[in-house]
């Protein structure tokens, strides 16, 4: 479980405020992938929402599953050896704290770079005599995650019009998959009666897209463009996609990256698996050359990924993190 001392708690307590939970998304975009039509419904979800749902995705309904009870055995393990997880830094074990300066949640993680080498790497420090069975499990995830991601950005791209070296972009490079786990609230928010318990707090992804699958616990939220939160139902056979700072910026803000939080439930453990395909670390983000109309300039200066995980690594978890890039005339 997360191991939390009182003064932690404290600062829960303290910041957490009540929120309505009821309040539904009405209209969740969901897109069937085997739609003819789906490229042009992906580009208007992206456009009103950031966000979106994705059904006929082919991928195993037993592959999920079979990740799901591995990480819960994971987070079920004595909390020594899943802190044998914990290196190296950020990747590995985590248990609580969100980034480095000060963001905490009510969580444990799991976040792992996609390549063969890292994922053994963990495994084997987790259970050194019979690590492959999660290693099978988090490597099947991966490749199928990285076939639906490629997919939907092909998807937008062509919804988008987008050609040529324009197209090659979007290819996606690094990769990483986090293990979620949200524990129920604990005894000392019993009496606070409509508070909730931070799991995750507001932010926004910073890469291209985020591809999430939870299990059938509620917990999830966005915020829409009025800057109302709505409550997102879990389906756990579907696969949620969001918008990150990296596309937003690609598309000179026609995609918004969308603002999402997590709450812990009242009486079940959450776990969410997130897989992000974020830009090359030497890739120049800017908006693609295509989209953009005759005479429309550019809302952001040009920057490299690597340079805004540099700037991000600074900020606080709700901060807006494209807001540095933002071209100076259009702060004003």
């Amino acid at each position: 479980m997360v191991v939390l001392s009182q003064l932690a708690l404290n600062q829960f307590i303290n910041t957490c405020k009540p929120v309505n939970t009821k309040l539904f998304f009405p209209t969740i975009p969901t897109i069937d992938l085997t739609n003819p039509d789906a490229k042009s419904l992906i580009v208007k979800a992206c456009k009103e929402f950031g966000f979106f749902k994705v059904i006929n995705h082919g991928v195993p309904l037993q592959m999920i599953s079979q990740l799901e009870d591995e990480t819960s055995k994971f987070f079920s393990l004595p909390q020594f050896i899943k802190e044998a997880a914990g290196i190296p830094k950020p990747f590995g074990y985590g248990n609580k704290n969100i980034g480095p300066n000060g963001d905490v949640g009510w969580l444990e993680y799991l976040l792992l770079s996609a390549s063969p080498e890292f994922v053994s790497q963990i495994c084997h420090s987790i259970s050194p005599e019979d690590p492959d069975v999660f290693r099978y499990a988090i490597m099947n995830y991966i490749a199928k995650m990285k076939k639906l991601a490629v997919r939907v950005l092909e998807m937008m791209a062509e919804g988008l019009n987008v050609k040529g070296e324009d197209k090659n972009v979007l290819k996606t490079s690094p990769l990483f998959l986090r293990l979620n786990h949200y524990p129920p609230k604990p005894d000392a928010f019993e009496a606070l009666n409509g508070t909730n318990l931070v799991g995750f707090g507001e932010h926004t992804d910073p890469q291209i897209i985020s591809v999430l699958r939870s299990n059938n616990t509620a917990g999830f939220q966005i915020s829409l463009k009025n800057g109302n939160w709505v409550s997102v139902p879990p389906d756990d056979n579907s696969f949620f996609i969001l918008v990150g700072d990296s596309l937003q910026v690609m598309t000179n803000g026609r995609f918004k990256s969308v603002k999402h939080r997590v709450f812990a439930d009242n009486n079940r453990s959450r776990i969410s698996m997130i897989f992000f395909a974020g830009p090359p670390l030497h890739e120049k983000i800017a908006p693609l050359p295509c989209i953009m109309q005759h005479g429309e300039e550019s809302f952001y200066e040009e920057f490299t990924w690597y340079e805004y995980k540099k700037s991000a690594y600074k900020s606080r978890l709700s901060d807006n993190r494209l807001l540095r890039f933002v071209k100076r005339d259009r702060t004003r």
